[in-house]
């Protein structure tokens, strides 16, 4: 499927809710408001690495689970969260073409994708401006720390990055540069529960599973997890992803086979898209095919 040209919009004026769709968020999505009173989780990043997708059954996940735990640790944010799940939410950014999402949809080789994420809606919390790349089968990712104040200035094309220094400096002038080029603005949030394992050696083993998956179509430059407006994705299955920098560790190809798991496409944002034209939030509405 290709999304057609057009503008995601919010329908302001009308009820623009789960409930108002007749989607209705289950009650585990309340713990969405876990970290409020937290400091902002993030992940540790893997700047360059290998990313592999799985759509697998709670089974298969309790399984995978029980198999990859003698070898990996789960992450320090998961150990601190209940059921060892933590909340992340992502704006998206893109043009009125919708651009970067059907060059995800039509499987280009080398694509990006323009994000600044959130874990909680403490206006004290950081958010992060990341450049996510694919080049082939490599991940590359630039990613700054950054206030909720800055987040207007350096959309607006303001040189904020002009005093910081090192890998935060190249990530937000990265991210100004594509956001200047592509004319690009947001369009979308995408947040989801997130359970994470990862091992501290030079390989940089990670796995997670990322379940909730749910969508809201913005206009607006703040990056929330609560509030109205949110619609949940309906699949039925966990998001499991491999991530690991230089080799692909026996043990991970073992388990692979053992638990019958098949390596799919899978894009939280072009999900999310497709699941707004359908509910009528996308102009031209998509065709599906």
């Amino acid at each position: 499927m290709q999304v057609s040209p057009g503008k995601l919009h919010s329908r302001r004026g009308k009820k623009n809710s789960a409930t108002a769709m007749g989607v209705k968020l289950k009650k585990s999505s309340t713990a969405l408001g876990l970290v409020l009173h937290r400091k902002p989780t993030a992940d540790k990043m893997l700047a360059c690495r290998y990313e592999l997708k799985y759509r697998i059954t709670e089974a298969q996940a309790a399984t995978v689970k029980r198999y990859i735990q003698p070898y990996i640790p789960m992450d320090r944010y998961s150990k601190i969260h209940r059921n060892g799940q933590y909340p992340i939410s992502s704006l998206y950014f893109d043009s009125d073409r919708l651009t970067l999402c059907n060059e995800t949809l039509t499987g280009k080789k080398n694509r990006f994708k323009l994000r600044i994420r959130g874990y909680s809606d403490d206006a004290d919390s950081p958010r992060f401006v990341e450049v996510k790349r694919r080049i082939n089968n490599m991940i590359i990712k630039s990613r700054a720390r950054i206030s909720e104040e800055a987040i207007d200035p350096i959309l607006s094309g303001k040189d904020y990055a002009r005093d910081l220094t090192g890998s935060d400096k190249e990530a937000i002038r990265q991210f100004q540069l594509y956001l200047k080029a592509l004319a690009a603005r947001p369009m979308i949030m995408v947040r989801y529960l997130r359970e994470a394992f990862e091992d501290n050696t030079d390989n940089r083993v990670r796995i997670t599973f990322d379940r909730e998956l749910g969508c809201k179509t913005t206009g607006e430059s703040r990056v929330v997890l609560n509030g109205g407006g949110w619609q949940k994705l309906p699949i039925d299955f966990v998001i499991l992803e491999i991530k690991f920098t230089s080799r692909y560790p026996a043990w991970l190809s073992e388990m692979v086979k053992a638990t019958c798991l098949y390596q799919t496409a899978m894009s939280k944002y072009a999900s999310s898209v497709k699941q707004a034209c359908l509910l009528g939030y996308c102009a031209p509405k998509t065709t599906i095919q």
